[in-house]
């Protein structure tokens, strides 16, 4: 092969090697960004292994709500979608409109005992809002509740 032609295959084969490369660091960090929502009846039934980071959003259950710890940071509570529930445990400090009876979402993951770690909480922060996910999850899990709660 002449020198220039080597030269020419040389630099295509180094922006074929590079464009792959950015391909690929891309869907990586892509893939880690993801964070996925679930609802507590979707988690009970199986839907997310153990040690998968995913948000689970619902109502935090009246009277669920425990305090532990010598400041209060460790805190425990059931989130629900009035179907199911899931144990939430989380250390730090809570939003200030974080209560019972209102909605929220956590970011975590499930750990060994089947208990939502979560990372962080997020609530609402008025009476007319809650995220759109957390609404469509609610309504669709009333609409159906009569259908697969009482089956």
């Amino acid at each position: 092969m002449l020198a220039h032609r080597q030269q020419k295959l040389a630099i295509v084969l180094f922006i074929v090697v590079g464009a792959a490369l950015a391909v690929g660091l891309l869907l990586v960090a892509l893939n880690e960004g993801i964070n996925v929502f679930y609802t507590p009846t979707e988690v009970s039934a199986g839907d997310v292994s153990q040690g998968q980071n995913f948000r689970v959003g619902g109502m935090v259950k009246t009277g669920s709500l425990v305090k532990d710890g010598l400041d209060g940071t460790e805190v425990n509570f059931l989130a629900t979608d009035f179907c199911n529930d899931i144990l939430v445990s989380f250390s730090g400090p809570l939003p200030d409109l974080f209560r019972e009876g209102q909605g929220v979402v956590a970011d975590g993951a499930l750990n060994e005992d089947g208990v939502f770690r979560a990372t962080q909480i997020l609530a609402k922060h008025d009476e007319n809002y809650m995220s759109a996910e957390v609404k469509a999850s609610l309504d669709a899990a009333e609409t159906e509740t009569a259908e697969v709660c009482h089956q």
